[in-house]
């Protein structure tokens, strides 16, 4: 399956392209961000309990299957809705530029463009590479409401989106980065032009 048809071309040329990328934007923590620095029984530390639709979704596998190309911690989060600890993760203080696919399909999800550091110890950006990617979920657990963000293609958890960001959005998706993998931009560069190649077969 070619996902990337799924994506406008002008989008992914945006992406490898233009001007120098703002690595990571330094702003102060708003106050439900501190929040988040206690621990992991916070708004983002806490799993979620939301039934994701999967009617839609192009990449279906069972958890046996999952269980194949997932390691421990990626399948407890991706698939099971976990949150991993914050600040022992692979991506809270990352700052290669390049773009952050679904750790379950050839999804890409976020820009590095759009990353910034929140202080919550999770991968924090200011917006989706493509919104028709992300999906979200009202999420009531724990006798609080987030709103849960998983991705669409293949119903992986991402973590939650918060009202609490920087500029241009205001928000802040708190990713999980076991339901991440990285590309540098010069791969994924040739990713694009290899998937546009395929798409004009």
């Amino acid at each position: 399956m070619r996902l990337f048809r799924y994506l406008p071309f002008f989008t992914a040329l945006a992406l490898v392209a233009g001007a120098e990328p703002d690595m990571m934007k330094s702003n102060p923590p708003a106050k439900d961000a501190l929040e988040c620095k206690l621990g992991e029984k916070s708004a983002c530390g806490l799993p979620s309990n939301v039934v994701i639709d999967m009617s839609k979704a192009k990449v279906q596998r069972t958890d046996a299957e999952w269980l194949q190309t997932l390691n421990p911690r990626q399948f407890q989060v991706a698939r099971k809705q976990g949150t991993e600890p914050p600040f022992q993760n692979e991506y809270w203080d990352h700052h290669e530029d390049g773009v952050y696919f679904s750790v379950c399909s050839d999804t890409p999800l976020f820009d590095s463009r759009d990353k910034f550091e929140s202080g919550t110890g999770w991968p924090s950006f200011t917006k989706p590479i493509e919104k028709a990617f992300v999906g979200e979920t009202t999420d009531v657990s724990y006798g609080m409401e987030r709103t849960e963000v998983h991705c669409n293609v293949d119903g992986a958890h991402l973590g939650h989106v918060f009202p609490d960001g920087p500029a241009p959005t205001g928000l802040r998706y708190c990713i999980n980065s076991a339901s991440l993998k990285f590309m540098p931009r010069k791969a994924y560069a040739a990713w694009v032009a290899k998937n546009e190649a395929g798409a004009k077969k």
